[in-house]
This record gives C-alpha cells, sequence and structure tokens, in this order.
C-alpha cells in the first residue's frame, strides 16, 4: 500500500508543479516547476516507484488529466512540441532510481552529478521529440528545447539536493539506506 501511495503521491506532485507554468514567447516548450519534481522524487522513491509514478503520470494525463504544463492533458498531447520532455521524465526518473540505489544519493557531489543526468535525459528526449516535432536541426532544437532552461534546471536541482532528506522523510526512507534492486 505504502508504494502505491507514493507512486501516486509522486505523479501528483509533479503533476501539480506542471502548474507553475511561464509560456516564453521565443519557444513553444514553457518552464515549469515539473523538473524540479522529477528529480526530487526520482532520487528520493527509487527505479521501480519513480518510473511506475512517470508512467503514471503519463498515462493519465493522455487519457484526460489536465495536470501536463499548465493544465494541458489528453491524447492532443503526442503533438505537442513539448511531449518528449514529459517522455524523458519516465527515463530520467528510472535513471535518478538506479544512481539513488548505486549510493549517488549520499553525498553532496554525487547528488548534483546524479541530477544533472536526470536533466541530461529529459532534455535529450525533450530536444529530440521538440526537432522531430518542428521539423528542426540539432543547432536550433538546442537554441529552443535546451538552452533557455539551464540556469533555471540549475538552480531547481540544487533546490532538489537541498530538499532531498525532507523527500526521503515523505518517502519513509532514512539518508544512507538501501534502495532494494529493482525485481
Amino acid at each position: 500500500m505504502r508504494d502505491i501511495l507514493v507512486v501516486v503521491g509522486y505523479a501528483g506532485l509533479v503533476g501539480l508543479s506542471a502548474q507553475l507554468a511561464i509560456r516564453l514567447p521565443f519557444t513553444p516548450v514553457p518552464i515549469t516547476g515539473q523538473t524540479f519534481a522529477v528529480l526530487l522524487g526520482g532520487l528520493a522513491v527509487g527505479t521501480r516507484r519513480g518510473t511506475a509514478g512517470m508512467l503514471f503520470y503519463l498515462l493519465l494525463g493522455l487519457v484526460g488529466v489536465p495536470w501536463f504544463a499548465g493544465g494541458q492533458q489528453g491524447i492532443s498531447m503526442l503533438a505537442a512540441p513539448s511531449f518528449g520532455y514529459v517522455v524523458g521524465f519516465v527515463f530520467a526518473a528510472g535513471l535518478l532510481g538506479q544512481l539513488a540505489r548505486r549510493g549517488f544519493d549520499r553525498h553532496p557531489l554525487t547528488v548534483i552529478l546524479a541530477l544533472v543526468a536526470g536533466n541530461a535525459i529529459i532534455y535529450l528526449f525533450g530536444a529530440a521529440w521538440l526537432a522531430w516535432r518542428l521539423h528542426l536541426g540539432a543547432s536550433q532544437a538546442l537554441s529552443l528545447g535546451v538552452t533557455p532552461f539551464l540556469v533555471g534546471d540549475a538552480l531547481k536541482a540544487v533546490l532538489a539536493a537541498a530538499l532531498l532528506p525532507v523527500a526521503w522523510k515523505l518517502t519513509g526512507r532514512t539518508r544512507g539506506e538501501e534502495l532494494p534492486r529493482p525485481q
């Protein structure tokens, strides 16, 4: 039961943070709080629960829960230039859970490295989808879908690192506790 609550809570946190959305006039990708929530939760809840939480988030958003950026929802999101970032959340959460299991969540430097890796996964999926949907070259996709967000995402990563002990408490984990190996 606890695992289900953690998965639903993680998805809910990302959905709630997605409502903090600022549209920029020069890119179809908004600034949101999602990345912060994905990074924090991914390190805190582990591989299985993190991946499940982000799959739950993605699937419920596609069937109509208005919790993508700015309340967007539905199957039409598959055509949105920014949908690749949501797909990247699933893979980033899984990677962050794996890194936490390997001890990357136990020292400030490795926490930051893990969060940078998680962000890189999100950017990879997001920029690739953006390029595909808008028929952009790599340089344009980076300038529209990565570069404008680097400073903000660095700040989100620092905040996520600082709040990681709080997230552990909310998920029932303690600092340094080994995460179980995924089955």
